[in-house]
């Protein structure tokens, strides 16, 4: 009676039971353990995918300062998804929120008020930053932010949706990102657009819920595929030439370095001429170049550089062809402002912190002053053009580089200029004549008084005829502009006093020369400043740039008098007149005998192309009035137009009587009847025509149809 108090047993119960139970435990349990690791692969997969498009910025920021903004950003936001997968979005994105401005304070190395500031505008900043850029927190954060960002939403997406590869696409977008602008950078990102290709098609198999056998065939044919891109990829046209959008960036405007011009500093520091300023150790003596000045206002040279910041590249010049490399290590002394020496063109800097470098002069510029003590590497490019070369070079286009300040003074710059390097064919002739004349019409002299005003330089040339480098470099300069060579000034120093290996640089070995462009040769020296009278001493050194240039100039002087006169400026209206050229009455003959050859063609081509004209008319009609007018032309009655045809009739008779009456009576129908004429009027009408030509041609002499023909009657 029990059992059937209690609740029956369902028939089906014993067989429900036993399947139930066994199915259920062995089969959830696996498809539980199944999902969970593809869920971490896919999660791992999104940290690697960000990390490495994240690592696409090596061409911007090639070091281990690189790694320490990339790799929290793509491993944290993977590792919050992990954990706060079944809580709502937003507590995961706050989180990411929170870490990412952790992650940035330890970058920067503590708080920092500029950070969003940083972030919004440390793309602009890198677009006018010369590749390498400095590893700077301000620069670095953005590909902080980046790929932070690109983790976060990959990570949710993967987390909280079925898609397969959507949440790499984030991370792609980062890398077109480190593409753009890391287009001027050394290196390559091909090998890193294989690795992401590898990693995405891993992350396409681990979503596809396939066996994990899938991934020992697919990872392999993807990295294969990749193997492929790496030997196709450098093939592509866009990878000779890809875009640069550098080129599209706005340049940062000129700025004045120094409160004072370094080139007035050269007159003050040859007055002190045992002050220490630094150190060079390198292979040879050369002039170390310190400021360039492009600009001149009438009273003084400035520098219109657009420097920008780099982290140690310097774009190269103009000249490709044959160069020495030149390796030297600075050490500041008492050197003031921000301006560092190197010699000729850098193309590498090292040791500088906040370096920044104007691409067309090549001058290098600290962010702050250096101290004493302060240290860094240079590697120059010294160019070594063949003689030829410089034959054949040709002074660049810009109008900025051979502007004169308006006055009076232009004059005597011109003809001075003009008279020193008279007889010079080749603008590299002109260049050493006007560098020749300089070092012989005037003196060197530590006292003379200072300044490169117009009129300071013209009571120069006028009066005293003796000045320091910096008179004769402005002099030159200025002069060459009148003569249509683009010139700019540059404030440096001679090698110094060698000792142990050093080149030991004073206040003494300061020097400003000039410099003219060149198409495709770039900007060339010239050191119109002579040696100092008597002994040399220790501030006299000449390095081996200023013995080549007066080499070169002796090799050059060919093509004109080897030496320049003695010259005083020349009256007003002197100075302009050509300093060579063909004899003008050759010119005006050669010219004359032109114009009679052109003559004669046209008097012999006239008649016969009107006559063909007029034959080949279009219709009828108009071919028969064309053999009237050619009627009256040959009959001399092209001026007559008011005649009658039976006037002109009225004048002629024999055998042109014979032609013309018909001839008339024919274009008379076709004046009153023009829709009725033949094709066979028209060669009737020629015909007539050729036979009077014939019968004026027999009846008239020789020469008076040869005048009638140069008179184009």
């Amino acid at each position: 009676m029990s059992r059937h108090r209690g609740a029956a047993p369902s028939p089906a119960g014993p067989m429900i039971g036993p399947m139930v139970g066994p199915m259920v435990g062995p089969m959830v349990g696996p498809m539980v353990g199944a999902a969970g690791w593809r869920r971490a692969a896919g999660l791992v997969l999104v940290a690697a995918v960000a990390g490495v498009a994240g690592w696409g910025f090596h061409r911007v920021f090639p070091g281990a300062e690189l790694l320490m903004a990339v790799v929290p950003a793509a491993a944290a936001p993977p590792a919050v998804a992990a954990l706060t997968g079944r809580r709502p979005l937003w507590l995961a994105l706050a989180i990411d929120l929170v870490l990412w401005f952790a992650g940035a304070v330890l970058l920067y190395g503590g708080p920092q008020p500029a950070l969003f500031a940083d972030v919004a505008n440390a793309w602009h900043a890198l677009l006018t930053t010369l590749l390498p850029a400095q590893p700077e927190p301000r620069l670095l954060v953005l590909v902080h932010t980046l790929v932070w960002a690109a983790a976060t939403v990959g990570a949710e997406t993967l987390a909280r949706t079925r898609t397969r590869i959507a949440a790499a696409v984030p991370a792609l977008v980062v890398y077109g990102v480190a593409l753009l602008l890391g287009v001027d950078g050394a290196g390559s990102n091909l090998p890193v657009a294989a690795a992401l290709l590898v990693l995405i098609a891993a992350l396409a198999l681990v979503r596809e819920n396939r066996p994990a056998a899938w991934l020992l065939g697919g990872v392999p044919a993807a990295a294969a595929l990749a193997a492929l891109a790496l030997v196709a990829g450098p093939l592509l046209p866009v990878a000779a030439h890809p875009y640069n959008p550098r080129e599209d960036a706005g340049l940062p405007p000129p700025v004045r370095v120094d409160s004072v011009s370094p080139l007035d500093r050269v007159s003050a520091w040859l007055q002190i001429p045992d002050r220490d300023l630094f150190t060079v150790k390198a292979d040879q003596p050369l002039n170390w170049r310190l400021a360039v000045l492009d600009r001149y206002d009438g009273v003084r040279w400035t520098s219109g550089a657009r420097f920008r910041p780099t982290g140690g590249r310097v774009p190269e010049g103009e000249w490709t062809g044959r160069a020495d490399v030149v390796r030297q290590t600075v050490t500041f002394g008492g050197l003031p402002g921000s301006w560092l020496p190197a010699a000729e063109r850098p193309e590498e800097v090292g040791g500088v912190g906040g370096l920044a470098v104007d691409p067309d002069s090549g001058a290098l510029l600290a962010a702050a002053a250096p101290g004493k003590g302060f240290s860094y590497e240079v590697t120059s490019r010294v160019a070594r053009p063949a003689k030829q070369d410089l034959l054949d070079a040709t002074p660049a286009d810009d109008a900025s580089l051979t502007a004169f300040p308006e006055g009076p003074q232009r004059r005597l710059f011109r003809g001075l200029a003009q008279e020193a390097t008279e007889g010079a064919d080749t603008p590299i002739r002109q260049a050493y004549r006007l560098q020749t004349y300089l070092r012989t019409n005037a003196s060197y002299d530590v006292t003379a008084p200072p300044g490169h005003s117009l009129k300071g330089l013209e009571f120069f040339l006028r009066t005293t005829h003796r000045g320091t480098s910096e008179q004769f470099a402005a002099t030159f300069a200025l002069m060459a502009r009148t003569l249509g060579l683009p010139s700019r000034v540059v404030v440096g120093f001679r090698p110094g006093e060698k000792s142990d290996g050093v080149y030991h640089v004073k206040s003494g070995h300061v020097m400003a020369w000039a410099e003219i462009k060149f198409d495709r040769l770039g900007w060339r020296p010239f050191y119109p400043t002579p040696g100092r009278s008597g002994a040399k001493d220790d501030h006299d050194v000449v390095s081996s740039a200023i013995e080549e240039s007066e080499a070169l100039a002796g090799e050059l002087s060919q093509g004109g008098s080897d030496r320049p006169r003695t010259s005083r400026p020349q009256p007003a209206g002197e100075g302009e007149r050509p300093a060579s050229g063909r004899d003008p009455w050759l010119l005006a003959a050669a010219a004359g005998g032109g114009l009679l050859v052109v003559y004669a063609a046209v008097a012999a081509i006239l008649p016969w192309w009107r006559r063909h004209s007029r034959r080949r008319a279009e219709g009828p009609g108009p071919r028969v009035l064309g053999a009237w007018r050619q009627t009256c032309d040959d009959l001399g009655l092209k001026g007559e137009p008011a005649l009658t045809a039976e006037e002109v009739i009225i004048r002629h008779s024999g055998d042109i009587s014979a032609h013309l009456r018909p001839l008339a009576e024919i274009s008379n129908y076709v004046r009153y009847a023009p829709g009725d004429v033949t094709d066979a009027a028209a060669t009737a009408a020629w015909q007539r025509s050729d036979a009077i030509r014939r019968a004026v041609r027999a009846g008239t002499p020789l020469t008076t149809r040869l005048r009638n023909r140069l008179l184009l009657r």
